[in-house]
């Protein structure tokens, strides 16, 4: 499944093309992408390029016609995606200091595609330390009914257009309700307010909770918990502590994401902050490849505001202590034992982020627990499913429907 010999860029490509089970993505335009970015020579620069040209273009009204709403609708949706994958790979081109910018234009066409949903998920900024969590609550219908409702947590480097993806879609069309946030390290919270990752994700979960056991719409005794990509650590983190929480789906189960980094990277870090910091300047910055270089950049910098502008800026951070220890700190291990509701873990043929992690979580869970592996069988391998979302969301939501058919 190679669009690009590149595994990132490929893994990359290849989300943006499983999207299009859902409307998020149409597969001739990612292909035709996919073309002219090989034809060009594959680079940061050539795919952020690419991609962001073809989300202006569908933030415009197409030629010959005067687009209908769900025209419109829709366009922007494949818009925020392509946004999105432009924004991945921004800070590796020739403009990284319009990383802001751009995650704007990929928010404002996401906020263009839930104003013309019917109806339009209601909007909040739900109270959490200095900075509030934008939230975006999708129901069906506005009938009022009361119904499950599934909190939708995203990864280190998600967007909003990605639960849609990922489980908005599913939750409408089995008459669930959706809850999609931008916690600490994601979307606005790091790119316009500058705030970074927490450990303790259930300061972030919490009120959530109380904000949808509030509302009338929301069958509280039935609320689920998802979490993507390393949000298959924060969501279980954040149900060891929020016994409101009936149901937990870890896509991929994650106990340390420290350990998703390579052995090399992890052994900078020692107990000393000036000793690893000597350590990255001096020895290892020096040497890395380019693209390494791009990768670091984009890796840390949900856990470091520093590292960010200093990215921003086409430099490499200084600071590695600081971040590493944060990331070090969303260990999980010694948590999941407290977590008491069911839980699905997920893991994948060819996982190549966190191997072996799920399997490790799904042995260390004392709940009611259930481990179900994509495979290459039905195209569904590697982190996420990128190639098979739809099948990806039938096995949660079958799971959640029968968990919490008799809650």
């Amino acid at each position: 499944m190679t669009l690009f010999k590149d595994p990132g860029f490929n893994f990359n490509g290849l989300l943006a093309l499983g999207g299009s089970g859902y409307g998020a993505a149409e597969v001739g335009e990612v292909l035709t992408a996919v073309n002219t970015i090989n034809k060009a020579g594959v680079s940061a620069q050539t795919y952020s390029e690419t991609f962001k040209e073809l989300g202006d273009q569908l933030m415009e009204a197409p030629e010959g016609s005067k687009p209908g709403t769900q025209t419109t609708r829709f366009r922007a949706l494949r818009a925020a995606q392509y946004y999105g994958q432009a924004l991945f790979f921004v800070l590796g081109s020739d403009d990284p200091g319009s990383e802001e910018q751009l995650y704007k234009a990929g928010r404002g066409a996401w906020d263009k595609f839930c104003e013309l949903c019917d109806p339009a998920p209601v909007t909040a900024d739900i109270p959490y330390g200095k900075t509030p969590l934008p939230v975006w609550f999708f129901r069906p219908d506005d009938s009022g009914e009361r119904r499950p409702t599934v909190i939708l947590t995203n990864g280190s480097d998600g967007q909003n257009v990605d639960m849609w993806t990922y489980g908005v879609a599913a939750a409408l069309e089995r008459g669930w309700n959706a809850l999609v946030y931008d916690g600490p390290g994601q979307g606005q919270l790091l790119y316009v307010d500058h705030v970074v990752f927490t450990p303790r994700w259930e300061t972030v979960v919490t009120p959530l909770v109380n904000w949808l056991a509030a509302r009338s719409d929301v069958d509280t005794g039935k609320i689920a918990l998802t979490g993507l990509s390393m949000a298959g650590n924060l969501a279980p983190r954040a149900a060891a502590f929020e016994n409101r929480i009936a149901a937990l789906v870890a896509m991929p189960g994650v106990l340390a994401p420290w350990l998703g980094f390579p052995p090399q990277i992890r052994e900078i870090l020692t107990p000393n902050k000036e000793e690893t910091n000597d350590i990255w300047n001096k020895k290892v910055v020096p040497e890395l490849p380019p693209s390494a270089a791009v990768t670091l950049k984009k890796r840390f910098e949900p856990f470091s505001v520093p590292a960010m502008l200093d990215a921003r800026e086409g430099k490499m951070f200084t600071d590695f202590y600081t971040p590493a220890n944060l990331i070090e700190s969303l260990d999980i291990t010694n948590v999941v034992g407290r977590i008491k509701m069911p839980t699905l873990v997920l893991d994948y043929d060819y996982e190549q982020f966190y191997p072996g992690q799920p399997r490790q979580m799904f042995d260390k869970l004392t709940a009611p627990k259930d481990y179900v592996k994509l495979t290459t069988a039905t195209g569904a391998q590697l982190h996420c499913s990128p190639m098979a979302p739809q099948q990806h969301c039938e096995v949660v939501f079958d799971w959640l429907q029968e968990k919490l058919s008799g809650s």
